[in-house]
């Protein structure tokens, strides 16, 4: 199989967000706000969006399932108080929800937390457990930056995350380090505020000492980790400067990294540099970057072309990229494909 670990409703029916301003607007004027029961999407709403999008893709590029979680960009936990991220949440990962039911053999969900600026993360845990046991999900979107690109909460290795992590551990699901929206004019938001945050979460990771606490705990940092892997040797040095393991030991049982490099140079680099057994098939297609790249010819985010045409990957290598990392790192997609006959 071809896994796609990073998908995002990026295709969401125009109600949804139409519904979103309202709640916006009811932080201000509470006469405006909406009730979740006033967002009415029927299934065949679903269907459509997703069929012309990104299920037709899906099937011209190759690829069988997608690992699929609310439109990261549209998590926004900046907005509003930890109410309004609750509410919001839900509503998006029930869509998901829906999706992975309307399409079983092709999505499968993970979950957006409602996270709030200066709330403590044990607010999560709810949303989290029902998305799991009640939804089905796999894995969990984790922001390490609810403010928006102002970066007020502390590291990820800090205690203040530890209610996520000994959940996380419970539950056998990684979580994806993904930001939101920036809403600080300096950092543009895919451009610049996602890979910001790939980097700065791999180099916390390598600071601190996390896993000896969570032995099991498991990050895939998108984007083919940000700046990390093209800096490498830094990173590698500074490990060595702070005393702490090789990075094979210290990041590299619990932390890996996505396929969401949009050029062959990139891809080979990531694939040349990273272990193979560290590195997941995705492409978050109808995302970032939906062009054509006019020196190809094709889509940007066609990702499964890069893997196909880098030298070095054998075939055994490409099966662990496509299918057998995800099954590994995911352990309840694993499950929910055997149970499946898969």
């Amino acid at each position: 199989m071809i896994i796609d670990i990073h998908g995002h409703y990026t295709t969401a029916p125009k109600a949804l967000e139409e519904w979103r301003n309202r709640q916006i607007a009811g932080i201000k004027d509470p006469a405006q706000m909406p009730k979740a029961a006033e967002l009415r999407i029927s299934d065949d709403e679903l269907r459509e969006t997703i069929e012309t999008n990104q299920l037709k893709k899906m099937r011209e590029r190759g690829s069988d399932l997608t690992i699929f979680s609310p439109r990261a960009s549209f998590m926004a936990h900046h907005i509003g108080d930890f109410q309004v991220s609750a509410t919001w949440a839900a509503i998006c990962n029930e869509l998901c929800y829906r999706v992975s039911q309307l399409f079983p053999d092709h999505f499968i969900g993970a979950a957006m937390l409602p996270q709030s600026p200066g709330v403590d993360p044990t607010s999560c845990i709810p949303e989290l457990e029902k998305s799991v046991k009640e939804y089905g999900f796999v894995g969990i979107n984790l922001n390490p930056d609810p403010s928006g690109g102002h970066w007020t909460s502390p590291p990820l290795t800090d205690r203040h995350w530890y209610p996520i992590y000994e959940k996380m551990v419970e539950l056998d699901i990684p979580a994806m380090i993904h930001v939101s929206t920036s809403c600080n004019a300096c950092f543009h938001t895919t451009g610049a505020h996602y890979i910001n945050a790939d980097t700065t979460a791999v180099m916390q990771l390598i600071q601190g000492d996390l896993f000896k606490d969570f032995p099991t705990l498991k990050f895939v940092i998108p984007h083919g980790g940000g700046a990390a892997p093209y800096h490498w040797g830094r990173y590698r040095g500074l490990a060595q400067e702070l005393k702490k393991p090789l990075l094979s030991e210290h990041l590299l049982n619990n932390v890996f990294f996505d396929t969401c490099v949009y050029h062959q140079p990139g891809i080979d680099l990531l694939t040349k540099v990273i272990p193979v057994d560290n590195v997941l098939f995705a492409s978050e297609m109808i995302g970032a970057v939906k062009g054509i790249d006019p020196e190809t010819g094709y889509y940007y985010d066609d990702t499964k072309r890069y893997i196909e045409a880098t030298l070095n990957l054998s075939a055994a290598d490409r099966y662990k990229v496509y299918e057998g990392n995800a099954r590994r790192v995911y352990p309840r997609l694993d499950a929910a494909l055997k149970q499946k006959g898969k």
